[in-house]
């Protein structure tokens, strides 16, 4: 299964693919992979390095992935752990597979992705990225599209040569370094100080969802802040799910059609959206303000991945609603009244705690300020250079597998439609929450663990309308499924934002102007770092 010729005194490198836990996904993106690997070698031997790689192609799983933690501790045990260690990335990845090796890995590492939308080596490697960060290993990172480039190769070059990669990161301001308006700084204060005082509870469906050891907090860094989890499990969220009537389901239904909600709706359960799914996720919607409710908590996350997918549909529609102000009302059946009425219940994606912590302290903060609270968590997926209808910009694709809020769409709920997950990852189907983010001005950020401490960039984008064959061109080539967000980081590049940032997640909201976005960027890194949370501003933020 290994092969181990590479030494530390050779001009030898190991390379390693990192896979997903789903056997269809590994499948399905292996000769993408295949394909990258090549190319990647080819510019390896081009500089006089040879290529061991870790691991064989499993002629049973048809591929050629590392699958879970147990195979992960086999390759490394075998690999000599002072070669220089590359990791391959053209899929998804589970972090946890491969983070027992990294972590006493002594020689160089490392990470790699293909610039794609359609194969998603890209979100794998952030991910990896920001769990390496976080567990404190050193490691490089690179992207490229064809391997053939000059910022790639310079790159690969002086990893080679030096082991280590500088990027340029001067667009990152420690705010500490800063000097905010007085009344900016107050105001943050005062939401961080009122959050701490009073506490928050964070409820938790099942930690660690799809490998993502960088979105879980330690609890000696979260409780500080005034936040502190409760752990929920998603076989509660089940039954609680399968306990809400028949009758209940359909009124959340029609509500959602008489807002002018679409549905595409079909009659094969195994690869269409049918309307059994849509009212159980009505059912799961009803139940998860439930359990938020008896258990008093201020924002939640559902895993949805592992286990749940096997007994609901997806949970899409469930996250997009609650983090939206304007949803279908539950009745609490104990008391008659309204459980968290006219307002958001901040759901954090795939139980991202960092995103969690982010989507509380954004909704308690704009709410203070007046401001449209809807927030969410999308994929930083992809993006690509754009020119034509007075835009001339790099412009991302911000994708996430159906949580956002309708409030974030062209239209609001009537710009809304659902569509079925598709069934590679999903058998039993669900729909998602899908529409186009209206043009505006957001506040970005992201929350994440680094030197042991809790800490957080943000910055400020433009989002933009691109013409519909754009939007449909970028949809084909990510998920078409899944709502989307044009998005222009302002003072930031495409290289400096993927050298930086520490997740495959990135936090978006809107405010009001652009004038207000920048206002409302500072007002939240006041906030953020009256928690205790070292902050940066990231690009172009006006200081005021």
């Amino acid at each position: 299964m290994i092969m181990t010729k590479a030494t530390s005194q050779s001009r030898s490198v190991y390379l390693i693919a990192n896979g997903d836990l789903r056997l269809s996904a590994n499948q399905k993106c292996w000769k993408a992979q295949k394909q990258m690997e090549k190319t990647l070698i080819r510019a390896l031997r081009r500089e006089g390095w040879d290529v061991q790689r870790g691991h064989f192609y499993d002629p049973i799983k048809k591929h050629g992935f590392i699958d879970s933690q147990k195979m992960g501790m086999e390759v490394f045990r075998q690999m000599d752990p002072k070669v220089p260690l590359i990791v391959a990335e053209s899929v998804w990845q589970y972090s946890q597979h491969i983070l027992p090796g990294l972590y006493t890995h002594q020689g160089p590492i490392l990470t790699v992705a293909n610039w794609s939308g359609t194969w998603p080596g890209l979100v794998g490697m952030l991910n990896l990225n920001g769990s390496l960060t976080k567990m404190g290993v050193n490691f490089s990172t690179l992207w490229s599209e064809a391997f053939t480039d000059s910022f790639f190769l310079g790159g690969l070059r002086q990893w080679l040569n030096e082991g280590t990669i500088d990027h340029d990161q001067s667009h990152v301001r420690p705010l500490n370094l800063l000097k905010l308006p007085a009344e900016d700084v107050s105001m943050g204060r005062e939401v961080a100080l009122t959050l701490k005082a009073r506490k928050a509870i964070m409820g938790v469906f099942d930690e660690g969802c799809m490998g993502m050891h960088n979105a879980i907090i330690p609890d000696e860094l979260l409780n500080p802040l005034g936040v502190f989890k409760e752990r929920l499990s998603q076989s509660a969220l089940y039954a609680a799910t399968m306990e809400v009537s028949d009758e209940t389901a359909q009124l959340v239904y029609a509500w959602l059609k008489k807002k002018g909600m679409k549905f595409q709706l079909g009659t094969n359960e195994k690869t269409d959206l049918t309307e059994s799914q849509v009212l159980l996720q009505c059912k799961m919607y009803v139940a998860a303000l439930g359990i938020a409710h008896d258990f008093g908590c201020d924002t939640i996350g559902i895993q949805y991945q592992q286990g749940l997918k096997d007994l609901l549909p997806a949970s899409d529609l469930v996250e997009g609603l609650l983090n939206n102000s304007d949803r279908p009302p539950v009745i609490d059946p104990k008391t008659g009244c309204e459980l968290y009425p006219n307002t958001a219940l901040p759901h954090f994606n795939e139980v991202d705690e960092c995103a969690g912590l982010d989507a509380l302290v954004t909704h308690r903060l704009w709410s203070h300020l007046g401001w449209s609270p809807e927030t969410t968590l999308h994929d930083l997926r992809w993006g690509a250079q754009y020119k034509g209808k007075g835009i001339n910009d790099y412009v991302w694709v911000f994708l996430i597998s159906g949580a956002a809020p309708p409030a974030h769409f062209i239209g609001g709920y009537k710009g809304t439609t659902s569509e079925r997950q598709p069934a590679m990852y999903f058998k039993l189907g669900g729909g998602t929450v899908k529409g186009i983010s209206k043009p505006g001005w957001i506040v970005w950020s992201r929350v994440f663990v680094m030197d042991g401490k809790l800490q957080c960039d943000m910055g400020v984008a433009e989002i933009v309308k691109l013409p519909q064959a754009e939007t449909e061109r970028r949809w084909q080539e990510t998920t078409p499924q899944w709502p989307i967000m044009h998005a222009v980081l302002k003072g930031i590049s495409r290289d400096q934002m993927m050298a930086r940032h520490q997740s495959n997640h990135i936090q978006v909201v809107y405010a009001p102007s652009r004038k207000q976005a920048h206002r409302g960027c500072r007002i939240k890194a006041a906030a953020v770092q009256a928690l205790g949370i070292e902050t940066h501003l990231c690009g172009e933020v006006d200081l005021g």
